[in-house]
């Protein structure tokens, strides 16, 4: 069996170095002399026989070999952070559902979704991060999250092993303050042209579907505003900047929530909700409950 010596010591200040940017910076956040890291990290380089960090400026930077290395030491060191907070959380016999949130899922529809996680059996702790898409599928592919709640499907061809599984779609409405409502109601959706309207930005999966609305019924609104992050839309639109678009599943929470009040359906227009795990068939307990939830009987957002 070959052996390269490694030893996890090593690759940890390694891996310091490597986030810092700077063998003097790691060594104070380590707690160390300089010293003590520069040999380290050059006994690293001497056991793998290659180069890891190179000048870059005034930086240490990665070379092509560091760059593989600090991919590996990223999963390492994640997963021992989960082994510690799991075996800690035998103790309270909780389970434990780290989520990917994109930016731009209605969060009100998060919450509904994982809300099916608290009538199960087991205890179940949520870690909710949220950011981009993108980012959230590089971070599942490497382990970091359970599962990504989203508006979108994968991309097939994408080369990452991540698999969409569909929760459910609703149809839309249109909200907004009683002042701007009062002059869209009469002849929606034609009374739209010219009416201050906020939309999601072209990089969203509904932008598409909402422009191809508005070109079927002729009209031309007067976007206001553009945003990728759908609860700051949301936060525009209940303080009167403009009319948006919401799922007809919550009409219930914006209106009473937000203050907003109905314009119109528009229920040719559909958003979709999916599940994105790196396994074709999910095995998390807590994400099967989230599915069953979905599938089984009435449930808000399969509309």
């Amino acid at each position: 069996m070959k052996t390269t010596g490694l030893n996890f010591r090593h690759l940890y200040f390694f891996w310091m170095v490597a986030k810092e940017g700077s063998v003097t910076r790691a060594a104070e956040r380590l707690g160390l002399a300089v010293q003590t890291v520069s040999m380290q990290l050059a006994l690293l380089e001497q056991s793998v026989g290659k180069q890891l960090l190179e000048p870059q400026g005034r930086r240490l930077a990665p070379t092509e070999a560091g760059r593989v290395a600090l991919s590996y030491c990223d999963q390492i060191f994640l997963l021992g952070d989960q082994l510690q907070d799991a075996l800690e959380e035998t103790d309270t016999g909780k389970m434990r559902l780290t989520v990917g949130i994109s930016d731009s899922l209605p969060k009100l529809i998060a919450f509904r979704l994982l809300e099916a996680t608290q009538q199960m059996g087991q205890q179940v702790k949520l870690v909710c991060l949220e950011d981009e898409f993108e980012s959230l599928l590089a971070d599942l592919a490497l382990n970091k999250l359970d599962v990504v709640l989203t508006d979108r499907a994968v991309r097939p061809g994408g080369g990452l092993r991540v698999f969409s599984h569909l929760l459910g779609e609703s149809g839309m409405q249109l909200f907004g303050v009683p002042r701007l409502v009062r002059k869209v109601r009469r002849n929606f959706p034609a009374s739209l042209d010219g009416a201050p309207l906020l939309l999601p930005t072209r990089n969203n999966a509904l932008r598409g579907r909402i422009d191809a609305w508005l070109v079927q019924h002729g009209v031309r609104p007067d976007v206001v505003g553009e945003f990728e992050d759908n609860a700051m839309l949301n936060t525009f639109g209940r303080n009167g900047l403009g009319l948006f678009f919401a799922p007809s599943a919550l009409a219930h929470d914006i209106q009473e929530q937000f203050g907003a009040v109905l314009a119109g359906d528009a229920p040719e227009l559909r958003e979709q909700f999916y599940a994105i795990s790196n396994e074709r068939k999910i095995r998390h307990p807590a994400v099967e409950a989230i599915l069953s939830a979905v599938h089984s009987g009435p449930f808000a957002v399969a509309q």
